[in-house]
């Protein structure tokens, strides 16, 4: 280039530009709406107040009891939550054959209530309230949950 139009041309000049790149182009995450389990964030949302009323049952008069018991199989399988839905229908499965009657029927009451709080309730992360402290089928469950034998336990197969 020649020395007329070096003199020519105005020099450029640098703006001294504030510094404002972000230092990461990903968006900011949003905390997960889905807890984890056994979380104390988890147990806060998900159990009902103690003093919250028992749910009512649905009327079945005149149900046979082995009709009672295939709908509490279908019923334990079914839950809406993959835990819950484990402890519940591996406890049927083992269990619900040799109920009588009576435990049948407070196995349905149990089967009512809110799917975390049966969860733990029988896994001992909650206390169950007062209409289900002593009861003999959350017994069973906690007992089936304690899982002592150390057995590996799978959905079972409707059939």
């Amino acid at each position: 280039m020649s020395a007329f139009l070096r003199l020519a041309r105005p020099a450029r000049t640098r703006l001294a530009l504030p510094c404002t790149r972000p230092l990461s182009t990903t968006a900011p995450r949003a905390a997960d709406p889905w807890l984890l389990p056994n979380t104390p964030e988890h147990l806060e949302k998900t159990t009902s107040p103690p003093d919250a009323p028992a749910p009512t049952p649905l009327p079945r008069p005149g149900e046979p009891v082995e009709k009672m018991r295939a709908r509490l199989v279908y019923q334990s399988r079914k839950r809406g939550t993959l835990e819950s839905d484990l402890l519940l229908s591996t406890f049927a499965k083992e269990r619900l054959s040799t109920m009588d009657e009576g435990e049948l029927r407070e196995f349905d009451k149990l089967m009512d209530e809110p799917d975390w709080d049966i969860y733990y309730w029988a896994t001992g992360k909650k206390a169950p309230p007062e209409r289900w402290a002593n009861s003999r089928i959350l017994e069973k469950l906690r007992e089936h949950v304690r899982n002592e034998g150390k057995v590996v336990r799978r959905m079972p197969d409707l059939s």
